[in-house]
């Protein structure tokens, strides 16, 4: 129904007007043909409408004919261009034209010169080769071209950025490719005058933007007559129509989507865009604020904005987009009422069943459920995993990479570290201004022990310098700003950041730079000649990349020793609770704008001054003034800012979060306590009689339990400092993933206790558990906790997109990667269960099958459990993507390969039921396999793809030699586990 009977569309509209119509979301070839035809004396017109879809992946193909009157009208396609544009085609036979390429708001534009000409480029006149009073008159004469202009201007060359002036009334010779600023108006000339024809051709690489129009070649054929028409336009590209005449017909002929009506209108009364405090271009939310004007209905107001739709007659309105400028909105339209209802009744009816699968009974759930049970009392020993674990405890040696630095001893550094050890502000004072509020760049608050913390991490992928804590060293630099020149506390990474090494001139081995490496005596930036390349590209290459990452961390140190970054002073009655540093207030004449003067001599003075008295207390041990002057900016914070100022709460249990950083410490304790569970577990298979085992597997279960409740506090701490879902970037969705994972290690394998021996323990009551299954989960969630701890993931707590703001991002985010959870486990157990096959021998292989089937059958609950929250999540998502932007499918790559993996898992775990593909073996092999698909869905699209759901596209955090590798490795175990398992078992 919604695909045949709904429709949508884009509505931009701008502060104080008022629209009817709408945007297509569809594109079209539409036009008109006029001629002589009549119907009783009246000239008739034949109107074009036909609904296309073209795309550069695609041979596109199109062929149409038209009736008008006996007449008939083709019109075929040609050629597809992906982002073109209108330019000269150089023809001998045509005009002579200089193309002008215009700068402005929306973006670079192209205007013609006709030779002989006079144009009117936006209320300026321009003229070629022929002379106008007051008009800038651009001459061509045998020594090339000359620009004559009235007004004053100057001009730079691109190449090599050589300037120069343009002074009025003046004949100079006009540069081509120099950027031309007159007045108010910016041109390009990028080549000499052109003879030729207008036409549509691609747009050079360099100069592409999203955009961009695409464009049409056609070939219209009418009584014999054909002509070739280049048309631009596209999705969302609304041009005017493109008039010409081919065989005595007048036809007229667009590319792109069609105008909708309205029944009612809509204007747009104010457009609100909220950002970040102290930011400018970083949006917390943006709304419009409407009236709607309807005859029958009456009038009324309202606000739209992102999850708050407007329902009006059938039609939707969403918060889209909005212009550049901040004075106009775009609004998403959608007409889908019968529809919408109607598929939301069918998503509830899904869920439904899906959660039925797991607490009806006689279910296939049900009935494994029930297998497990049986099995539970059947077992009594399991064999051993002892080569299983001694791979495992390779891993427990894993160390991260802060543990600290590892540098070369070198004569200058040592004096340096000699001098801060002398001038070091003492921890205690230090952490007293540590709980000083300040605002980041991307406008979020945080004690300076956050800002500090995450500043040297970034600098040096370290948590300290030397003995200094985070706070130390942030002091030190404001005290001292020019010893932190000579620092080596800049990271590069190992031999991939050899290039930089090689550009600043420090030695391959060296894994930390100076600040001072990177300038030459003169003062020269040495990595500026790689910067504009390497910020333009869309896909940078490897050293792009490493440029971008060394050229943010000295930016990063400059910026602090400079003290741009502290941004603590709150600027009184401003709209966006901005805060400035002493250094932004002289810099921005904040002077003139602060009317307090003895607040504004504050702000210029008060850091400055506070340094002043710190250096004083170190040299007599009175700290009492320095933490006067904290209090003193403490006070004014509350003051003059007191919207988005922290509570003292707030501060002390951020502070105290960076201090334990609770998730960090849970990767090695689940580590260690899951890797002796199962050495305990082995020990039992032998000694299963021994109450001390049982009594010690007990309280290793007991002590996973209550890791895991901590792991469920420091979810909800994060939880309450960031003021969102724990769940929303790369970071926090991977501690997600690592808690559901052990919930569901916990919960998967649970039935009602009964008097057993084995690997089943009691630590839920009535109900006992897989103690094979807690410590497989033990273990893979802290392999999840330290790959959340490398160093491409970052940990700060950040601001939300708006998007992502509101309950949607509790309800779908929560489920879809709770999903993610049961089947890591189920990966895991399926290793375990080939493993244990090739272990197997004549003499155990009786007892090794008890374990198998228990691991299958745990193994096959957690990917159904997984397969229904996955399932439910796609679908919640699909209402998410409804309720946000009135579409439920975007072809996003995240929906995409969610959608992928919804089908590998449905006939993994449905392969029971295909001759040939029954088995344990195959079942838990394409447990390990299917998980790729997982991987892909998570890793591959949030950093390699770009997509809504992207947290760092084009950042390769895994080499396609570590995937061969493992690829390799599952081929071995799989075909190892095979020849066991036939021998044994078939």
């Amino acid at each position: 129904m919604t695909r045949y009977i709904g429709f949508e569309g884009m509505m931009p509209i701008r502060e104080g007007e008022t629209e009817s119509e709408f945007f297509s979301q569809k594109t079209y070839i539409g036009g008109r043909i006029i001629g002589d035809y009549k119907i009783n004396g009246q000239l008739q017109q034949r109107r074009i409408e036909e609904e296309v879809d073209f795309s550069p992946r695609l041979d596109n193909d199109f062929e149409k004919t038209f009736d008008y009157g006996d007449t008939e009208v083709t019109v075929k396609l040609e050629e597809f261009i992906h982002g073109a544009e209108e330019d000269i085609i150089p023809n001998e036979t045509g005009k002579r034209y200089l193309k002008v390429v215009e700068a402005g708001d929306s973006g670079a534009h192209n205007h013609f010169l006709e030779d002989g000409t006079v144009a009117n480029l936006h209320n300026v006149l321009v003229s070629l080769n022929k002379f106008q009073e007051g008009a800038i008159n651009i001459t061509e004469t045998e020594d090339g071209l000359f620009i004559n202009s009235p007004y004053d201007g100057e001009y730079m060359t691109m190449a090599t950025r050589a300037t120069g002036k343009l002074i009025k009334d003046s004949l100079q010779p006009l540069i081509l490719r120099s950027r031309y600023i007159i007045g108010n108006m910016q041109f390009v000339l990028p080549k000499p005058i052109v003879k030729g024809d207008f036409g549509v051709v691609k747009k050079p690489e360099l100069l592409k933007s999203n955009a961009d129009p695409d464009g049409l070649v056609l070939s219209v054929t009418a009584n014999g007559d054909t002509k070739k028409v280049g048309v631009l336009g596209g999705p969302g590209n609304y041009t005017a129509l493109k008039e010409f005449k081919v065989g005595g017909l007048e036809i007229a002929l667009q590319y792109g989507p069609k105008l909708l009506k309205l029944p009612f209108e809509i204007k747009l009364n104010d457009f609100i865009a909220e950002k970040y405090p102290g930011t400018e271009k970083a949006y917390s939310s943006y709304e419009s604020k409407i009236t709607v004007f309807d005859k029958e209905d009456g009038d009324f107001d309202y606000h739209i904005y992102m999850n708050h739709v407007l329902d009006h007659k059938g039609y939707r309105f969403f918060q889209a987009s909005f212009h550049p400028d901040e004075k106009g909105t775009v609004l998403s339209v959608n007409h889908d009422f019968w529809g919408t209802y109607i598929t939301y009744a069918g998503y509830i009816l899904l869920y439904l069943s899906m959660m039925a699968i797991l607490f009806v009974k006689n279910t296939r759930f049900d009935d494994i459920r029930k297998r497990l049970a049986k099995l539970k009392e059947k077992k009594a020993k399991m064999m051993t995993m002892i080569l299983l674990l001694i791979s495992f405890s390779g891993f427990a040696q894993v160390h991260s990479e802060d543990d600290g630095h590892n540098h070369q001893k070198k004569t200058d550094k040592a004096q340096i570290d000699s001098i801060l050890r002398v001038h070091i502000t003492p921890k205690e004072h230090a952490a007293k201004f540590s709980k000083m509020v300040v605002q980041d760049y991307s406008g979020r608050m945080m004690p300076m022990h956050t800002y500090a913390s995450e500043m040297l991490r970034k600098l040096s992928k370290s948590d300290v310098y030397e003995e200094f804590d985070a706070d130390q060293v942030f002091l030190s630099i404001q005290e001292s700003p020019m010893l932190w020149y000579n620092v080596p506390i800049i990271y590069l990474k190992p031999r991939k950041a050899d290039s930089i090494r090689s550009i600043i001139g420090i030695d391959y081995g060296e894994e930390y730079s100076r600040l001072v490496d990177y300038f030459t005596p003169e003062g020269r930036y040495k990595l500026a000649p790689y910067l504009e390349e390497a910020y333009k590209t869309q896909v940078p290459n490897g050293f792009q990349k490493e440029v971008k990452e060394a050229d943010s961390r000295v930016n990063l140190l400059y910026n602090a020793i400079e003290g741009r970054s502290i941004k603590i002073f709150p600027v009184p009655n401003d709209d966006n609770n901005k805060w400035i540093s002493s250094l932004e207030f002289r810099e921005q004449n904040y002077r003139e704008k602060i009317e307090d003067t003895l607040y504004g001599n504050f702000i210029n003075n008060g850091f400055s001054a506070y340094l002043v008295t710190l250096n004083n207390a170190k040299q007599t041990g009175d700290y009492s003034k320095a933490e006067e002057l904290l209090e003193g900016i403490k006070k004014t914070q509350q003051r003059f800012g007191s919207e988005v100022m922290l509570s003292d709460e707030k501060i002390n249990s951020e502070i105290l979060y960076n201090d334990y950083d609770v998730f960090r410490q849970l990767f090695s304790w689940y580590m260690y306590a899951g890797t002796l569970l199962f050495v305990l577990i082995i020990i039992q298979i032998f000694k299963y009689q021994s109450k001390g085992l049982k009594v010690a597997i007990n309280v290793l279960l007991g002590v996973i339990a209550l890791l895991f409740v901590m792991h469920t506090l420091g979810l909800i701490w994060r939880w309450y400092l960031s003021g969102h879902a724990p769940w929303s970037d790369a970071y926090e969705s991977m501690i997600y993933v690592a808690w559901s994972t052990m919930l569901f290690g916990f919960i998967v394998g649970v039935t009602k206790k009964k008097d057993s021996t084995g690997t089943s323990k009691s630590i839920l009551g009535k109900f006992t558990t897989s103690s094979l299954t807690v410590a497989a989960g033990a273990f893979v969630t802290s392999m999840i906790l330290m790959i959340a701890h490398w160093n491409w993931m970052d940990p700060a707590i950040a601001n939300l997109q708006p998007v992502l703001q509101g309950y949607w991002l509790m309800i779908h985010v929560s489920v879809i990667v709770a999903s993610y959870g049961p089947f890591t486990l189920g990966m895991i157990l399926g290793v375990v269960s080939l493993v244990l096959m090739i272990f197997t021998n004549k003499a155990n292989k009786d007892r090794m099958l008890i374990n198998i089937k228990e691991l299958a059958i745990i193994n096959e609950m957690a990917l159904t459990v997984g397969l229904v929250l996955l399932t439910i999540g796609n679908f919640l998502g699909g209402m998410w993507a409804n309720e946000s932007w009135g579409r439920y499918w975007g072809w996003d790559p995240k929906e995409t390969w969610a959608l992928i993996s919804i089908m590998i898992y449905a006939f993994v775990i449905h392969m029971r039921l295909v001759p040939g593909l029954r088995g344990r073996w195959i079942y838990n092999l394409m447990s390990i396999i299917a998980f790729g698909s997982i991987l892909m869905t998570y890793f591959g699209v949030n950093f390699y793809l770009s997509g809504l759901h992207s947290y760092a596209s084009g950042d390769q955090i895994l080499s396609f030699q570590f995937i061969a590798i493992t690829i390799g490795i599952i081929a071995i175990l799989g075909f190892l586990s095979y020849r066991k398992y036939k021998r044994h078992y078939k």
